[in-house]
């Protein structure tokens, strides 16, 4: 069974709610002033049973132009929506921005619903028909049915009942595999129950015990019950009109526009690039920092517009625009949006997210071809821009968060993208090469500066080089990327040690000397006096220089202390160890200690190396060969 919601949409005292009263038998306007007043202010919501038995949610919008605030929030998430006139009145101010309203909130299914038919001769309902059909050309609603009805009499109500359940077959079934997301309209405190959210279900499903965040701010709170249609559900489904008793959130932390979700699946930005079209009836093109109202889900949000591709967009055209956005919006790529003029408030465009967390431009031609190939490009196109705009490995969870797409498809094309070298995987998150090369780049240029302020060093330790990274990978993926840029020739590995491998170091006539003066002592030490890096400096930075010169070439560094040996003594120590063992099968240290001629202390630092670098194994008090 489809998941569908239907809204109303239309000028004031057009008969909205009335005509949802005759479908439904039920109010929709529930506030005093409303019932006094005899117009809608607030969003009103109830449900209509169809003729095959199929059940769906209807939201009643304000038509007044000072609530039309309320009637976008309401009109998010609409699947149907019964676009009504009235017989007497025609096509109105009103009429003409709901209508546009809806197309910026990509609706494209209704029906048109002619009120209060009764109060006009039969002549002049066939002008109202040629008027409508003129007033929907070329909108989503040019080939809707057009229903005639008077919700006094009930004429027209039940053949209008049988269009909406044949149009309702037509709808589109919302995805309930993808992040779950609803846009709150209504927060409020029920007494022994606790707080209660309602909104239409946008994306995914949700159920009893989901812990989920409220945005923006990804504030905790688990799902106490859910009702659909005010009855008790296990879990919702996108397209579903839902009201959820949330706990672990307190009253007046939580209010309409706020977007309750799945942690970590939602963006927070404070500059978006959109695709914008200004309405043709509009008096105000978009203009260079020109002060405008956002209304996204079911929240409104002050912003400035920066157009990218000429120097302003007037009536009926589209183009890139830049909103720099005066406080945080939650939102996902490719969300809708209404654009309404600061002041006077008027609606005068609307469009679609194409980058939600953008940089700061101006106009900028190859900046408005990057947002084309993204607004045209599959998601394998949108998953590669992603990764290259920003300077940073990022997780499959943000990558499904960026998408708004169901995490499984979402892998499938990392997948494909790895097998394509598109993007490359860094342990457990993911790299575009050309952000791969800037983090190549940083580690060349710290290397870079070190090797010139140390010429005679091998290089640095990894530690060393995570700590001046700007692009902060954690040890394992930076060991990951040290591989790569020696698989790539670009460093070398020197012990523990890495440098460029255009880095040569050459000693001059003194440092030769020094050089010498340390082999023969170390030679001279033998196993009897195993010194390590500190202790042979002698605090000398020149001494300490040529050592890190030696390592790897004379000598060999071992241990937590850095202890030293010359190769050439680790070589025979490496042989009368590994002699004895093909003979006897174990040794003790006790007899280690025999066949080096040096102390217990010593013996065991060898012996502890030779266990490190696999070539025995301790077992009791003794080694065995590996």
């Amino acid at each position: 069974m489809k998941n569908i919601i239907i809204g109303t949409a239309g000028h004031i005292d057009h008969g909205k709610t009335t005509l949802v009263k005759a479908l439904t038998g039920r109010e929709t306007d529930t506030l005093d002033e409303e019932r006094k007043r005899g117009i809608s202010i607030n969003l009103g919501f109830t449900y209509l049973d169809l003729p095959n038995g199929n059940r769906v949610g209807i939201v009643d919008v304000p038509g007044h132009e000072k609530f039309i605030k309320n009637m976008m929030a309401g009109a998010t998430g609409i699947d149907l929506v019964l676009f009504i006139i009235a017989a007497d009145e025609g096509v109105m101010p009103q009429s003409r921005e709901h209508l546009d309203i809806l197309s910026y909130m990509n609706v494209h299914r209704g029906i048109i619903v002619v009120t209060k038919c009764d109060m006009v001769e039969d002549d002049y309902l066939m002008l109202i028909e040629e008027e409508l059909k003129d007033f929907s050309k070329g909108t989503f609603l040019e080939d809707a049915p057009i229903i005639e009805v008077d919700s006094i009499s009930g004429r027209g109500i039940e053949e209008l009942k049988n269009v909406i359940e044949n149009e309702s077959e037509k709808v589109e079934e919302k995805k309930s595999d993808t992040p779950f997301r609803m846009n709150i309209d209504r927060a409020f405190p029920v007494k022994g129950i606790g707080i209660v959210v309602t909104g239409t279900l946008m994306e995914g499903k949700i159920s009893k015990g989901e812990d989920l965040v409220i945005y923006p701010g990804e504030r905790a709170c688990k799902v106490r019950s859910i009702q659909v249609h005010g009855e008790d559900e296990d879990t919702a489904y996108a397209g579903q009109r839902t009201a959820i008793n949330l706990s672990g959130i307190k009253s007046g932390e939580i209010e309409r526009g706020d977007i309750i979700a799945q942690e970590g699946s939602m963006i927070t930005t404070n500059i978006i690039d959109c695709k914008v079209i200004v309405s043709k009836t509009s008096d105000f093109p978009i203009h260079h920092w020109m002060r405008l109202r956002l209304g996204i889900g079911t929240r409104e949000i002050f912003c400035r517009a920066v157009p990218l591709d000429s120097e302003e967009i007037s009536q009926g055209e589209e183009g890139f625009v830049q909103l720099r956005l005066e406080e945080p919006l939650v939102c996902r790529n490719r969300d809708r949006f209404v654009l309404r003029s600061y002041s006077p408030v008027e609606t005068i465009g609307g469009g679609v997210i194409i980058e939600p967390l953008a940089k700061k431009h101006n106009i900028d031609e190859e900046l408005v071809k990057e947002l084309q190939l993204k607004e045209q490009g599959e998601l394998k196109d949108i998953i590669v821009q992603f990764a290259n705009s920003e300077d940073e490995l990022l997780s499959l969870k943000e990558i499904v968060s960026y998408t708004g797409e169901n995490k499984d498809i979402v892998k499938e094309e990392v997948e494909a993208l790895l097998e394509d070298e598109k993007i490359i995987k860094i342990v457990d998150r993911y790299v575009s090469e050309e952000v791969l090369l800037r983090i190549i780049e940083n580690i060349k240029d710290i290397l870079e500066k070190f090797h010139d302020k140390n010429p005679l060093s091998l290089g640095m330790t990894k530690n060393e080089i995570l700590t001046q990274s700007l692009y902060e990978p954690n040890l394992r993926e930076l060991e990951h990327i040290l591989k790569i840029m020696q698989d790539r020739n670009i460093i070398t590995e020197s012990g523990e040690y890495f440098g460029l491998e255009s880095h040569k170091i050459v000693l001059n006539p003194k440092q030769e000397k020094i050089k010498q003066e340390l082999i023969n002592e170390i030679r001279s030490n033998g196993l009897e006096k195993i010194e390590n890096i500190k202790s042979l400096s002698r605090n000398d930075k020149e001494r300490r220089h040529v050592l890190d010169f030696m390592i790897g070439k004379e000598i060999l560094v071992f241990g937590a202390e850095n202890n030293v040996l010359l190769k050439e003594d680790f070589e025979k120590a490496k042989e009368g160890i590994l002699n004895h063992l093909k003979e006897n099968e174990r040794i003790t240290v006790s007899e280690a200690r025999d066949i080096l001629k040096s102390s217990r202390k010593n013996v065991l630092l060898i012996l502890e190396y030779f266990d490190s670098i696999k070539l025995t194994k301790r077992v009791d008090d003794y080694r065995v060969m590996l």
